[in-house]
């Protein structure tokens, strides 16, 4: 059996994928490591059966500019994030690689130091795309962007990886793994589309199944778990088109920052219409049944959502928001709308568009079944265990 090391950066949506290809691999018999920054995180994401869990060093703390947009938010993510981040994990994924001894690297597309570490030691290592957006080129148009950005991978492969090598760290030449579906993110060259990474996950109890009304539709509103600093505006917008379509939809708002003031029946706990928490067992919440999903474009949403066959309504903030976003418009399962401008007027027109306009919804029936077609978790594990074996 073959050793397994997935180099994750300490953010849910990127941990959340591999949770269940790792419990795959170990149905086969393999054993898995992880190293991340943040271990407690894997392993609250991962649950007891993580296994071996390394920490590293993570990029440096800082502010974020809210406002920044589009090409700026783009170059911005990599010089104060990505980059950082490939920096400071790589001594610490080094000593997890000689201490574990992996016979492959499970490398996040977003973590270039399992990729640059992986191919400065020999070792085969794959690629975990989590999200979709880098197969469309997010820089193309951008010349003067990319030849920064090819500067800065230079020289970080000069540093980290092997300096005679010339792979893209965010496109592993033996494996990528891409956890969406040509239905819906379109085609690309060379890449294993398996479809979400859907797997039974550790839930917090105290959701309110009891308030939701099977009379009504249940719309779901969330902007993930790295928003809560500039969501106040847009779920407050939120709130306002869902109260007016009360009569035959429910809310449930997704607002881990506490930005939405409670009044009247919200603050005494009597509200019928909007559920307002911190957070939502989404799985168990989609499986349910949810008319529609409401939210900022992130790849695991919108793929949950799809999943179950739930049109969205997108309405992208940044780094690969707009790119997902897109592909679900073009896709017919969606409606787009500007995070920032969005009246409650337009939000509640594109609220009722996907609850009432039957394509939207056999959009979202046809991703689904790709999807589920696609394989998930065993497949990938099925992918990961062909690689080592070709490597023994």
């Amino acid at each position: 059996m073959s050793r397994f090391l997935f180099v994750v950066p300490p953010l849910v949506g990127h941990i959340n994928p591999t949770v269940g290809v790792a419990a795959g691999l170990a149905a086969r018999g393999h054993t898995t490591a992880w190293a991340c920054p943040d271990p407690g995180l894997v392993r609250r994401l991962a649950g007891p059966d993580a296994g071996a869990v390394f920490g590293c060093a993570g990029a440096p703390q800082g502010e974020r500019p809210a406002d920044l947009r589009g090409p700026e938010a783009l170059k911005f993510l990599w010089e104060w994030y990505l980059l950082p981040l490939a920096e400071a994990m790589a001594p610490g994924v080094r000593a997890a690689v000689e201490e574990f001894r992996p016979d492959v690297v499970v490398a996040d597309q977003q973590a270039f130091a399992g990729a640059l570490v992986a191919e400065r030691l020999g070792l085969p290592w794959a690629t975990s795309a989590t999200t979709s957006a880098e197969f469309t080129d997010p820089l193309a148009g951008l010349p003067k962007v990319r030849e920064w950005l090819e500067e800065r991978l230079a020289r970080l492969r000069a540093a980290v990886g092997d300096p005679a090598g010339d792979a893209d760290p965010r496109f592993s030449p033996h494996l990528v793994l891409a956890f969406s579906a040509p239905e819906l993110a379109g085609s690309a060259a060379g890449v294993r589309w398996v479809g979400p990474s859907i797997d039974a996950r550790p839930a917090a109890s105290g959701f309110p199944w009891e308030w939701l009304d099977a009379g009504r539709t249940t719309v779901l509103v969330t902007l993930g778990t790295a928003n809560a600093d500039v969501g106040g505006r847009f779920l407050d917008v939120c709130r306002s088109a869902l109260r007016e379509r009360a009569d035959r939809v429910q809310a449930v708002l997704v607002d881990p920052g506490g930005t939405l003031e409670a009044t009247g029946p919200e603050a005494r706990g009597e509200d019928k219409d909007v559920l307002i928490v911190p957070h939502v067992p989404q799985l168990a919440l989609l499986e349910r049944g949810v008319g529609a999903v409401v939210c900022h474009g992130g790849h695991n949403t919108v793929c949950e959502a799809l999943w179950h066959g739930s049109p969205l309504v997108v309405a992208p903030i940044r780094d690969d928001q707009p790119v997902v976003a897109g592909q679900v418009v073009d896709a017919g399962a969606g409606v787009r709308v500007r995070f920032g401008r969005v009246t409650a007027q337009k939000l509640g027109a594109a609220l009722d568009s996907v609850l009432d306009e039957p394509g939207y919804r056999a959009s979202a029936d046809r991703i689904r079944t790709a999807f589920r077609a696609a394989g998930g978790a065993p497949a990938a594990a099925a992918h990961l265990d062909e690689l080592a074996r070709e490597f023994r």
